[in-house]
């Protein structure tokens, strides 16, 4: 008779590779497994980032678990100039990896950097008019991210439904508690209301939310896929844009240090320069790599951080009742606070060099009162008591 003897460094080895897959399992709901066992769309955004990755890997683990037979596919929201030039191949190489279908697509009107060009050409205009109490930025901040409804949400929605008009969709995104605090608060799914349609769910799915950043690694490395550049070459500790308004200051130094990237700092930095408006808030992108800047744009960003300084100490003077709620004036100026909101306009405009209409106390009034002429009766509920950074204004609607 003979023995078989147990190689327990092999048992071993396969216990912790299945119980590393329990950890790693995705989080589902009552409602996403109802959608899943019925076969619904698997939509799942990708970035090229690790989150994006590592969740795609986990959620096709889980369908061939369940035994999933309705379409899969891969989405891709393309957004330009701004993108890290190995995004897009990252994606790739994930979608052969898994034989599925990578969906690329892109905003018609133009990428992340002409949305920002335009945004602040149209900001311009506004103020001329004016439209607005105060200049408004040409970026998008944590708190206005028309960069991800306009350029990612929008496309992607508009692409699966266009595609999908009979199924059931589930969106599946990478976002993880352990990345902010407000996505700590974020649900494990969601409706979505663009992409519900007549008789046809549409639902968010945060498959991986309760995943340390160690998972990831771990999920990506198993799956010997390799690292977007911007972590293996740059050392970004995440991706998007190449220079994102979320991003730490390390991030963009990775950025800044990749070449690919270097036209693009230039062309964002101008945008500050012309603007006044620093990148981040009170952070400047021009000083994050200004060896990259030729003399000339290093003058012209020196020049505009003390007209910044400047603007603001002006627009600090106006009452803050003078400002508009939900685009629209509620008080109408005396011809005392029409006379500073006619100063205040005037040296703004000297000082970013545009030519701009009511520059007496006079022509403010008449604006005034034109406005409230179609000002609507009802203002839908803010929580703020200003509305500084709507975008260009809709048929007869203003934001001051």
């Amino acid at each position: 008779m003979s023995i078989q003897l147990i190689d327990l460094s092999s048992l071993r080895r396969r216990f912790e590779s299945h119980a590393r897959e329990v950890t790693r399992s995705v989080t589902t709901t009552p409602e996403i497994d109802t959608l899943l066992e019925a076969d619904a769309v698997v939509a799942i955004g990708v970035s090229g980032g690790k989150d994006s990755v590592a969740c795609t890997l986990a959620v096709a683990r889980h369908l061939d678990m369940i035994g999933h037979t309705g379409p899969r596919i891969l989405v891709h929201a393309d957004l330009g100039r701004v993108e890290w030039k190995d995004s897009a191949p990252a994606c790739e190489r994930l979608a052969a990896h898994l034989g599925w279908e990578l969906l690329t697509v892109r905003r018609q009107a133009g990428d992340m950097l002409a949305r920002w060009q335009k945004r602040w050409e149209n900001n311009v205009t506004r103020y001329k008019e004016p439209s607005c109490v105060r200049l408004i930025l040409p970026w998008s901040t944590p708190s206005m991210r028309f960069c991800t409804s306009e350029l990612k949400t929008a496309v992607i929605t508009s692409a699966l439904k266009k595609r999908y008009p009979n199924h059931d969709i589930v969106n599946v995104t990478g976002v993880r508690r352990q990345e902010s605090s407000a996505r700590s608060k974020m649900p494990v799914s969601a409706p979505l209301a663009a992409l519900t349609r007549r008789n046809k769910q549409g639902v968010t799915w945060n498959a991986i939310i309760e995943w340390p950043v160690e998972d990831v690694f771990s999920e990506i490395a198993e799956a010997g896929l390799a690292l977007h550049e911007a972590y293996t070459r740059y050392g970004a500790s995440r991706v998007s844009c190449a220079f994102c308004i979320m991003s730490a200051l390390d991030d963009l130094r990775a950025a800044a240090d990749c070449a690919d990237n270097h036209d693009l700092y230039r062309e964002m930095v101008a945008i500050e320069a012309t603007s006044t408006f620093a990148f981040q808030g009170q952070r400047w992108l021009a000083d994050v790599s200004p060896d990259l800047l030729s003399p000339s744009l290093k003058a012209d960003v020196e020049r505009a951080k003390l007209a910044a300084l400047a603007r603001q100490a002006i627009e600090a003077e106006i009452p803050s009742h003078l400002l508009f709620t939900a685009g629209w004036p509620t008080v109408r100026p005396t011809a005392q606070e029409a006379a500073l909101l006619a100063s205040v306009r005037t040296r703004v405009a000297a000082l970013i060099g545009i030519d701009v209409d009511c520059t007496t106390a006079h022509s403010v009034a008449q604006r005034y009162d034109a406005l409230f002429a179609i000002r609507p009766r009802a203002l839908p509920t803010v929580t703020s008591t200003t509305d500084q950074t709507t975008d260009a204004p809709r048929q007869s609607t203003f934001a001051f």
